[in-house]
C-alpha cells in the first residue's frame, strides 16, 4: 500500500510563486553595497512552523537522502487463494470496505504482515501476503480461520496416542496447526472422548488427517498399561537394590518405571511389546497379592535426627534390611515432624529387622566443638593433612566445617566422635595460643599483581613469613586483604604488601608487538626462557595473551626504566627469533629414527643444544621419514650432516649421484610421485633426491644400503632409457582389497609379472584419491601383455564362490579372540575374503569362506597352517625373579613384543606378588593338627621357584625353547666398580644429569650409595652385554674428573694485588669491557672488594687462576694504574649554548672526540654553579690537544649561534603600534531591538551575547527563547 503525491495546476504555481521571490532576494542581495545593510528577516530567516514541517516531510531529504540507503529486512510474499463458494464476505458492493476490510487491518496489526487484496475474475479472492517468514505463517492462518468459510472433521485415535500428537510443551501441535492453517482440538486428559477435531479448509483438513493418524499408526507398534499398587508394597516389587524388577524387565524386554519414594504415586507405569507386557503385568501382580496376604506391619518411635542414620547413605541400608530380611521400613519425609517408623513384612522377620533398625539408629552421635570462623583452615591443615590424620583413624567420623560459624560439627560413632572432639579441641587450643590476624586494605586493581604470575608473589610471602593470605576474588571488588599466621610473620607480611601495593601506583604500562608464532619460543619449555627474563627484570611484570586470542600484544609493567630496558631486551630477542626461524627438511629412513633420538632422548638432544636448532621427528604411527630442522641456515646445515652421518654409520648407507636429463625428471617421478614412490618402495625405501625444478642441473641422488641404491641406480637409468625411446602407460582398475593379493606375500606375485613381461606395475599409495587405479608403465607389447594377465587376476577375485572347512570347536577361540584379530589378517591378506566361525554355544566344526576362488583356496591353507601351530603349541616354563620383570618387559613392553613377533609364540607374565617376603608366622593350628595348607607348605621344596617367578610361553616347541633363552638374556646382572667416595657427586652431575646421561648411553641402571654410607662401591644393573661397556665408561669418567681435580688445584692459585679505590671504575671500564677483556684474556677470575663491607681492605683486587695467568693480569692491572697516575685534570671554559653541539646525537660527536684524543671529557649537570666549565682528563699531551680541538669547535659553533639569535629578532610577528579605528561590526535593518522599545541589540563584546567556542558561559535568558 503505498500513497503517490500528485502536483495539480495550483499547487504548481503556488510553489512557483513561493521560489521566485527567493531568487530575486539572493540576485539582489549579491548586487547590493555595504552602505546598504540587509533586513534582519533576510539575515535570519525564521523556522518554518510545525504545518510546514509536516508538508515537507514528504520532500526528499537534500543530499542525505543520496548517501543513506535504508537497510531491507528479509522478507517473504506469498499469495492464498480464497475460492467463491468458501469466501465468508460475499458482498460486491462492500470490497475494499466493511467487516472484510476491518479483518484485513486486524491482521496486519497483529502479525506485522502486509496484505493486499484482489478479485479474480471468477469472483475468488487472491490474498498477497508479505513480510518475514513466521509472520507470513501467522497471517495466513488468521486469513484461512477468519476469511473463509470454516468445515469440521474429528478424527478418533486412542487416548494414550494424544500426547504424542501434542508433543514436548505443545510444540509438535503448534507446528501442526501452522503447516496446515487448521485448528485442532484434543479433549482434555479428564475427558473420556478420543475424537480429536480439525477445523478449517478442507484441503487442511486433509492435511491435519493425515498427520494426525500417522502419528497415531507409529504408536500402535507398543503398548502402554497402568497398574495400580499400594506405595507401601512398592519396595518388595523393585526388589533389594532394584535387582526383582530388573530381572523381569530382562527377562520380559519390557520398561517397567515404578515411581521413586519422594513422589506420591501408586501408579507403576509398564511400556513393550502387547505379549510381553502382559507377562510382567501378571508377574508383578502375582508378587503384589501374595506380599498383601503374609505381610504385617508393626510401628516404632526412633528420634528424627537418627532417621538418616537408618536410611544411610543413599538410602542403602534400607535395602540392606531388605536383602536381609526381607522387610521393608517406611520412613516419614524429611519435612514431617513424625518420628513413627513403619516395618512392613513376615511376622517371623519383623524382630530380627527391628533390631537392626535401632542398631543402626544409635550407631551414631552429634557432637560440636568451639572454634573461631579463620582458624578453620589452619585445623584442616594444608590439602587437608591436619583433619586426614583423625579421619584415618576414625575414617566413620564426619567432621563438618560451616562458613562464618564459630563451631565445627562432628557426627559419627559414639566412641570416635569423643576421641576426635578431644583431639580438636587440643588442635584449637594450642592455634588460638600461637596465631593472629590482621586485615589491610590495597585497592583490588593491583591484587592480581601482588599474587604475580602463578601465584609466585604470594606464594613466596607465605613461605618466606609463615603465613595465610587470603585476598578475595575479582569478581567481589573487594579491597580487604586478610593475612593469618604468626604474630612477627603477620606484621612483616603487612609490612611488605603495603610496600609492593605502594610501588605499583609509580608504574606504567607499555605493550609491545611480537608476533604471536614467536610467543611460545619466547615462553620456552615449561616457561623456561621467560622465567630467565623475569629473573633479569624481577620488577616488570610481562602478560602474553591467550593463544585463542591470536594476538599480537605482550604487556610489559613496571617501573619507568626498567620496561624501557625490557622492551630493547625482548625486540633484540625477537630479531634473533626471526633469524634462526629457517627450516629445511631431511628424509631419514624410518627404521633409524630411534638411534636419532637415542635412548631417553639423549643423541637428539645433543645435537640440539650443539647445533643450538628445533629438530621436529614426525609422530611414531605416521608413514612420514621426513625430519625437520629450524634454526640458523648455518646451524640447520651442521645438524641435517650430524644426522645423515648418524644414519650412515648405522646402516652401511652408501650415496651415489646419477645424470639424469632435467627434462625427464618430471615424467620419471610421475603424477603426485606415483612412480619414483615405487621404486624407492621396491629397492628396500631407498631415498631418491631429485634437484630443484628449474635449477638446470642434471644430477639425482640416492642414498641407502649399498645393494638397494645399486638396484635403484639400474632401475632409475633403464627407466629413463625407456622415457628417452618409448613410454607406453596403461590405467586398469580393481577393488583396493584385491590389491594385497596380486602384490602377493613379500611381493612375489607381482614381481613374477614383472619379470616375464618387463612393465612396471605401480599400486596407488595410502594417501592417493583414487585408491582402485592401478598404472602399467613400460613398452606397448610389454605393458599389453601385463595388463592382460593382471585383467584375469582379477576377474578370477571377481567370481566370487563359497567353499567350507573343518576347524575343530576348540580352535575356534584363537581366531575369533581380541574382536576377530586373525580373521581380519587373514582378510586383508586374502584379498578380503570372508570368513564365518559357527556361533559360540553351538558344537559345530563347519567354517564357511566366502570370496574369490583363489583368495578362498589360499584363505584355507593358511588357516590350516595356523591349526597345524596350535595343534603343536606347548606350554614352556621359565623362571625369572618377579624383581626383573619389569627390566625384562622393557618400556611399554617393547622387549616382550619384539620376542613375540621373532618367534611366534604367546607370553604370559604371572599377576605381581602383594606381599613378596615370605611369611614367617607360625601356621595356626586347629584341636592338635596343622591345617591342610600348612602341611602342603611342609612339604613342598624350598628351592623351587615361586608361582609369581614363573612366565608361561606357549607355541611351537622349538619356538619356545628359543623365546626362553632370548628372556633369559635379557635378566639384569649387577657388577660392582670401586669409585673414591669424594667423586659420586660429579658423577652424578647437578640434578643427575651426568648419572643420566651414562644411564641413556650404556642402556643400564646405575647405583650410588648414599652419602651417609661414605662408600666407594657403584653398583652397575643390566644386561651382560652392556655391563663391560658401562664399567669402561665409568673408570673413564673418574679418569676425567680425577685430572679435573687436578687442573683445580692448579687453576685455584690466589693474587692479590694493592690499587687505590679511584681507579676502579677505570679498570673495570664502561659496562665491565675493560676488565672482561683482562679476564679473557688470561683466563682468570678478578674479584673487587665489597664497597659495603666496612671489614674488606678497599684497596685489594684478588686474583684467581693459575699461577702464571694470575701474574700477567696482575702486570696488566698496574699497567693500566700506571698510565692514570700520569693523567691530568683540566677545567675549561665553554659557552653553554655550544654544549649540545659538540656532544652530538646521543653522545656520538663527543664520543669521538675522547677516542681520536684518549681523554675523557665531562659536561655540567643541568643546575651547576658554573654552566660553562668542562672538565677535561687524559694524559697532558692528549689534554692540551684535545681543549684545542673543544675550543677551535666553540669558535665556529658560537658564529652560528650569534647568527641565528639574531635572524630570531627579525622572524617575531611586529607590534601594533597603532590601533586600528573600532569596527562598525555586522549591521542589520528592521532588527527586533530596533522595532521594540524593551529590547536592545546584543552587545558584541560580551562573552555572554557571543560566546567563544569552548567557553562557559552564565546562563542567560535570550530574546528567541530559553536555552536548550
Amino acid at each position: 500500500m503505498s500513497s503517490v503525491a500528485v502536483l495539480t495546476q495550483e499547487s504548481f504555481a503556488e510553489h512557483r510563486s513561493g521560489l521566485v521571490p527567493q531568487q530575486i532576494k539572493v540576485a539582489t542581495l549579491n548586487s547590493e553595497e555595504e552602505s546598504d545593510p540587509p533586513t534582519y528577516k533576510d539575515a535570519f530567516p525564521p523556522l518554518p512552523e510545525k504545518a510546514a514541517c509536516l508538508e515537507s516531510a514528504q520532500e526528499p531529504a537534500g543530499a542525505w537522502s543520496n548517501k543513506i540507503r535504508p537497510i531491507k529486512a528479509s522478507v517473504i510474499t506469498q499469495v492464498f487463494h480464497v475460492p467463491l463458494e468458501e469466501r465468508k464476505y460475499k458482498d460486491m458492493n462492500q470490497f475494499g470496505e466493511g467487516e472484510q476490510a476491518k479483518i484485513c487491518l486486524e491482521i496486519m496489526q497483529r502479525t506485522g504482515a502486509h496484505l493486499e487484496l484482489s478479485l479474480a475474475k471468477d469472483q475468488g479472492l487472491s490474498i498477497m501476503v508479505s513480510g518475514k517468514l513466521d509472520a507470513v505463517m501467522k497471517a495466513r492462518k488468521d486469513i484461512v480461520a477468519r476469511l473463509q468459510t470454516q468445515a469440521s472433521a474429528t478424527v478418533p485415535i486412542p487416548k494414550e496416542h494424544h500426547r504424542f500428537v501434542i508433543g514436548k510443551n505443545g510444540e509438535k501441535l503448534q507446528d501442526l496447526e501452522l503447516k496446515t492453517a487448521t485448528k485442532i482440538q484434543i479433549p482434555r486428559p479428564d475427558d473420556p472422548s478420543n475424537q480429536i477435531k480439525i477445523t478449517g479448509t478442507k484441503e487442511g483438513i486433509e492435511k491435519a488427517r493425515h498427520e494426525v493418524l500417522l502419528i497415531s499408526a507409529e504408536q500402535d507398534k507398543r503398548a502402554v498399561e497402568r497398574l495400580e499398587v499400594e506405595k507401601a508394597f512398592h519396595p518388595f516389587i523393585a526388589g533389594p537394590y532394584n535387582r526383582l524388577v530388573g530381572e523381569i524387565m530382562q527377562e520380559t524386554g519390557t520398561r517397567i518405571n515404578i515411581p521413586p519414594p519422594s513422589v506420591n504415586r501408586t501408579e507403576i507405569v509398564f511400556t513393550g511389546e502387547k505379549e510381553q507386557l502382559a507377562q510382567a503385568v501378571a508377574r508383578i501382580k502375582k508378587i503384589y497379592e501374595e506380599k498383601k496376604k503374609k505381610t504385617t506391619t508393626i510401628a516404632v518411635e526412633v528420634k528424627k535426627s537418627q532417621h538418616k542414620y537408618v536410611i544411610g547413605p543413599k538410602g542403602n541400608s534400607l535395602q540392606e534390611i531388605l536383602e536381609r530380611t526381607g522387610v521393608s521400613v517406611e520412613i516419614p519425609p524429611s519435612d514431617s515432624i513424625s518420628e513413627t517408623v513403619i516395618l512392613r513384612g513376615e511376622p517371623e522377620k519383623l524382630g530380627q529387622a527391628l533390631t537392626e533398625v535401632y542398631a543402626k539408629a544409635n550407631s551414631f552421635t552429634v557432637s560440636s566443638v568451639s572454634a573461631p570462623s579463620w582458624l578453620h583452615r589452619f585445623i584442616i591443615g594444608k590439602k587437608g593433612q591436619n583433619l586426614a590424620k583423625i579421619t584415618q583413624q576414625m575414617p566413620k567420623v564426619h567432621i563438618e566445617f560451616t562458613e562464618g560459624e564459630d563451631k565445627i560439627t562432628l557426627e559419627g560413632p559414639t566412641e570416635d566422635v569423643s576421641v576426635a572432639q578431644e583431639q580438636i579441641e587440643g588442635m584449637v587450643k594450642d592455634l588460638i595460643n600461637r596465631m593472629d590476624y590482621v586485615e589491610i586494605n590495597i585497592d583490588h586493581k593491583f591484587h592480581r599483581h601482588l599474587i604475580g604470575k602463578s601465584g609466585a608473589n604470594i606464594n613466596r610471602i607465605k613461605d618466606q613469613y609463615k603465613v595465610s593470605v587470603r585476598i578475595p576474588p575479582d569478581s567481589e571488588k573487594s579491597n580487604l586483604i586478610r593475612i593469618e599466621g604468626d604474630p612477627q610473620g603477620v606484621q612483616q607480611a603487612k609490612r611488605e604488601l603495603l610496600e609492593l601495593a605502594s610501588r605499583m601506583e609509580n608504574e606504567r604500562t607499555k605493550d609491545l608487538i611480537i608476533e604471536q608464532r614467536f610467543h611460545r619460543t619466547i615462553i620456552g619449555q615449561k616457561g623456561e626462557r621467560i622465567r630467565e627474563i623475569r629473573d633479569k627484570f624481577p620488577e616488570v611484570i610481562i602478560n602474553f595473551p591467550d593463544p585463542a586470542q591470536k594476538s599480537d600484544i605482550v604487556q610489559l609493567r613496571g617501573p619507568k626504566n626498567e620496561v624501557e630496558k625490557c622492551t630493547k631486551y625482548m625486540q633484540k630477542m625477537v630479531a634473533d627469533l626471526v633469524e634462526n626461524s629457517y627450516s629445511i627438511s631431511v628424509p631419514i629412513f624410518k627404521q633409524f629414527h630411534k638411534n636419532i633420538i637415542g635412548k631417553g632422548g639423549a643423541n637428539i638432544k645433543k645435537i640440539r643444544e650443539e647445533s643450538n636448532t628445533k629438530i621436529d621427528l614426525p609422530a611414531e604411527n605416521s608413514n612420514s621419514e621426513t625430519i625437520i630442522i629450524t634454526g640458523k641456515r648455518a646451524n640447520c646445515e651442521a645438524a641435517r650432516s650430524r644426522i645423515l652421518s648418524i644414519q650412515k654409520d648405522l646402516a652401511n648407507i652408501a650415496e651415489v649421484e646419477v645424470s639424469i636429463p632435467a627434462k625427464l625428471h618430471n615424467s620419471l617421478i610421475g603424477t603426485k610421485g606415483r612412480l619414483i614412490r615405487s621404486i624407492m618402495e621396491e629397492c628396500g625405501g631407498v631415498h631418491i633426491h631429485f634437484p630443484v625444478e628449474g635449477s638446470g642441473s642434471d644430477t639425482v641422488v640416492i642414498r641407502g644400503p649399498s645393494s638397494d641404491v645399486e638396484k635403484a641406480k639400474k632401475q632409475l637409468l633403464h627407466l629413463a632409457e625407456e622415457k628417452q625411446t618409448k613410454s607406453f602407460t596403461v590405467d586398469i582398475r580393481a577393488k583396493p582389497e584385491y590389491h594385497k593379493f596380486l602384490i602377493g606375500k613379500g611381493g612375489g606375485k607381482i614381481r613374477k609379472v614383472r619379470d616375464s613381461t618387463g612393465a612396471r606395475i605401480i599400486f596407488p599409495a595410502a594417501e592417493d584419491k583414487d585408491q582402485d587405479l592401478i598404472t602399467i608403465i613400460g613398452k606397448e607389447d610389454a605393458v599389453r601383455e601385463a595388463q592382460k594377465e593382471l585383467e584375469a587376476l582379477i576377474q578370477n577375485l571377481d567370481n566370487v564362490v563359497e567353499d567350507c572347512m573343518l576347524v575343530d570347536p576348540k580352535h575356534h577361540r584363537h581366531f575369533v579372540i581380541r574382536r576377530g584379530q586373525v580373521l581380519r589378517e587373514i582378510a586383508e591378506e586374502y584379498g578380503g575374503v570372508m570368513v564365518s566361525f559357527p556361533r559360540s554355544g553351538t558344537q559345530s566344526d563347519k567354517v564357511t569362506l566366502k570370496g574369490a576362488k583363489d583368495c578362498v583356496e589360499a584363505a584355507k591353507k593358511r588357516i590350516q597352517e595356523i591349526i597345524e601351530d596350535l595343534e603343536a603349541q606347548v606350554t614352556v616354563e621359565c623362571a625369572i625373579p618377579q624383581k626383573f620383570h619389569r627390566s625384562v618387559m622393557g618400556p611399554k613392553g617393547s622387549r616382550i613384543q619384539q620376542i613375540t613377533r621373532d618367534y611366534n609364540v604367546q607370553i604370559k607374565f604371572p599377576d605381581r606378588e602383594e606381599n613378596p617376603v615370605h611369611s614367617v608366622e607360625p601356621s595356626i593350628q586347629e584341636n592338635g593338627d596343622e591345617t591342610g595348607e600348612g602341611r602342603e607348605a611342609k612339604e613342598a621344596d624350598p628351592g623351587s621357584p615361586r608361582r609369581c617367578d614363573i612366565i608361561i610361553i606357549s607355541g611351537r616347541k622349538e619356538k619356545c625353547e628359543a623365546a626362553k633363552e632370548a628372556l633369559e638374556a635379557l635378566v639384569p646382572v649387577t657388577i660392582e666398580v670401586e669409585v673414591p667416595f669424594d667423586l659420586h657427586r660429579y658423577i652424578i652431575g647437578q640434578k643427575g644429569s651426568g648419572i643420566r646421561k651414562m644411564m641413556d648411553e650404556f642402556e643400564v641402571n646405575i647405583h650410588v650409595p648414599a652419602p651417609e654410607l661414605q662408600s666407594d662401591t657403584i653398583a652397575i644393573t643390566g644386561l651382560a652385554a652392556n655391563l663391560d661397556r658401562a664399567k669402561a665408561g665409568l673408570l673413564e669418567r673418574v679418569k676425567e674428573l680425577q685430572a679435573e681435580q687436578e687442573d683445580r688445584a692448579l687453576r685455584s692459585f690466589k693474587l692479590s694485588v694493592t690499587v687505590d679505590p679511584k681507579y676502579h671504575p677505570k679498570i673495570i671500564g664502561r659496562k665491565g669491557a675493560v676488565i672482561t677483556q683482562i679476564r679473557l684474556e688470561h683466563d682468570v677470575n678478578i674479584q673487587f672488594p665489597d664497597k659495603d663491607d666496612g671489614n674488606q681492605p678497599q684497596d685489594q683486587i684478588t686474583i684467581t687462576g693459575y699461577e702464571k695467568n694470575t701474574e700477567a693480569a696482575r702486570d696488566a692491572i698496574l699497567k693500566i694504574v700506571g698510565e692514570l697516575e700520569q693523567m691530568v685534570s683540566e677545567d675549561v671554559p665553554l659557552d653553554h649554548r655550544v654544549h649540545a653541539r659538540i656532544i652530538g646525537a646521543r653522545g656520538k660527536a663527543i664520543r669521538k672526540i675522547m677516542d681520536e684524543f684518549k681523554v675523557d671529557i665531562r659536561f655540567p649537570q643541568s643546575g651547576a654553579p658554573d654552566p660553562n666549565c668542562v672538565t677535561v682528563t687524559g694524559l697532558p699531551e692528549n689534554v692540551e690537544e684535545a681543549i684545542d680541538h673543544i675550543l677551535n669547535l666553540e669558535e665556529e659553533y658560537l658564529a652560528d649561534v650569534v647568527d641565528s639569535e639574531a635572524l630570531q629578532v627579525y622572524m617575531k610577528p611586529p607590534a601594533h603600534e597603532e590601533s586600528k579605528a573600532p569596527s562598525k561590526g555586522f549591521v542589520v535593518r528592521d532588527a527586533p531591538w530596533t522595532s521594540n522599545s524593551s529590547e536592545k541589540a546584543p552587545d558584541m563584546s560580551s562573552s555572554e551575547e557571543f560566546p567563544s567556542f569552548g567557553a562557559q558561559v552564565a546562563p542567560k535568558t535570550l530574546p528567541w527563547g530559553p536555552k536548550r
